[in-house]
């Protein structure tokens, strides 16, 4: 149950952040928007490599976005929890 919940929220998280980031991305800095979701600009770099169909190449976008950013919030809420856990502990 320890890692459930933050892989639960940083799966959420995660999309929602790629979400903001795809309709933000003209406007804010690109510095900016690969704090808050380095899964969008992991996903540029490795998508042009295949040379396969628009809804394939789209879907392996998405797949890798919403990965790499689970990962990191995942890493976050894990983290936090761990941090609020051994301060209750003591």
């Amino acid at each position: 149950m320890r890692l459930v919940l933050p892989a639960i929220l940083g799966s959420l998280l995660g999309f929602f952040a790629l979400a903001v980031a795809v309709q933000d991305e003209p406007i804010v800095s690109a510095p900016l928007l690969s704090v808050f979701s380095p899964g969008l600009r992991v996903a540029e770099m490795l998508t042009p490599a295949k040379h396969e169909s628009l809804g394939s190449t789209f879907g392996g976008f998405l797949r890798v976005a919403i990965g790499v950013n689970a990962v990191l919030y995942f890493s976050i809420f894990a983290l936090a929890g761990y941090l609020i856990d051994r301060r209750l502990r003591r």
